[in-house]
């Protein structure tokens, strides 16, 4: 029987990857439904070549034009805008397989409605577990969820540990995570504040989205990951490290107590990841292209530079404080980051937001959806205030 995939957030860099991967195997997937934001056009394209039975718009006039140019082209997709709509195409009882692709705590209420209905969860979306921490661990293991990471770093630790997770604390000493560094790597902090969006968003080895593509400028991203590898590999804190690895092809490592480490390597190309999410623990052809040693130069390893890159260092002093002050940090960064790509904050002013946010909110401990709502909107607002401070 074919497996039935909802992939929300499907016109981004890892839905279109994701349906790559489907296309591949049409004896294996079938597209249920699909989700986004403003990309119509592109909408249409992959419902023309998927045929699912649902697509959701993030607004009603988005919604509307879908419709018509189905209807133009004699295509039956049902297409959704409510403000439940993802939560019920992540839920439906016809779904097997969730691919959580939206970038953001926009993306957390339909993976919370997917791991509490049970389903196959490949979680690309990191601010799931950097807002929802404890919460939406809880949400997995209460629905039987099977929750599988589609971060390529966190995906590469899942594919080195031990199958059986009671054996982690007998075996597993830390984690290594690796990072590019980004384009900024080797740049004077000095020069920081001139950076522009287009310079930010010119990531040395993938093509990403604009947000994420500023995360991994600021190491942000890695910041996020951090906090959602504590979560997915039930780790302390300081288990957790970071190194940069330019060449990306080493993608992350686990280092076990006697010393030995085993790593993961591969082309950076997120549809490895994706495959293993989509088929594990089968592996399936990913459509990527294969490692030639021959060809390979040497791989290079360098500390990240807390000058440089100090938005990393907040994730362990997040971690180690009272739970939902990750969620404070996760919003400020996305309101700062926006700030930033509209040319109303400098770059360096990106680490200044996060920072004072975390001085003005004090969060208690979230315990319902509604809570990491009310916290989120609330941090918000304390960033947007800070940041219009600094761009006085």
């Amino acid at each position: 029987m074919k497996q039935r995939l909802t992939v929300l957030g499907s016109t981004g860099s890892i839905g279109t990857s994701t349906l790559d991967v489907v296309a591949r195997h049409p004896e294996r997937y079938e597209v249920f439904a699909l989700s986004a934001a403003t990309q119509v056009d592109l909408m249409l394209a992959q419902c023309a070549q998927f045929t699912p039975r649902f697509a959701v718009m993030a607004s009603a006039p988005h919604a509307r034009q879908l419709e018509e140019k189905l209807r133009q082209s004699g295509l039956a997709t049902h297409v959704l805008h409510e403000a439940d709509a993802l939560e019920t195409i992540a839920s439906h009882p016809d779904v097997d397989a969730v691919m959580a692709a939206i970038v953001g705590a926009a993306g957390l209420a339909p993976c919370l409605a997917a791991a509490r209905t049970g389903k196959r969860l490949l979680l690309a979306n990191k601010e799931a577990l950097v807002v929802g921490g404890g919460l939406f661990m809880q949400t997995v293991r209460e629905g039987g969820a099977t929750l599988l990471p589609i971060d390529s770093e966190h995906s590469a630790i899942f594919q080195c540990l031990p199958e059986d997770p009671t054996t982690w604390p007998d075996r597993v000493d830390s984690i290594l995570l690796t990072a590019s560094g980004g384009p900024f790597r080797q740049r004077d902090p000095a020069t920081l504040s001139q950076i522009t969006p287009e310079q930010a968003c010119a990531h040395p080895n993938f093509s990403m989205g604009r947000k994420i593509s500023v995360d991994s400028a600021t190491m942000m991203n890695k910041a996020l990951e951090v906090i959602e590898a504590r979560w997915l590999f039930d780790l302390a804190p300081d288990q957790i490290k970071v190194v940069i690895h330019p060449q990306q092809i080493i993608h992350s490592m686990v280092q076990f107590k006697d010393s030995s480490i085993l790593a993961q390597l591969g082309t950076p190309d997120m549809r490895v990841p994706i495959a293993v999410g989509l088929a594990w623990p089968e592996r399936i052809a990913s459509g990527a292209s294969r490692l030639d040693f021959s060809a390979l130069s040497a791989l290079a390893f360098e500390d990240a530079d807390a000058i440089r890159f100090p938005g990393l260092h907040l994730s362990w002093q997040a971690l180690k404080a009272a739970e939902g002050t990750t969620a404070v940090l996760n919003a400020a960064n996305e309101v700062a980051v926006g700030q930033f790509l509209s040319g109303r904050l400098r770059f360096d002013h990106i680490h200044a937001v996060n920072l004072a946010t975390l001085d003005a909110v004090s969060p208690s401990k979230p315990d319902s959806l509604a809570a990491l709502l009310d916290l989120d909107a609330q941090s918000r607002r304390a960033a947007e205030q800070a940041a219009g401070l600094l761009a006085a």
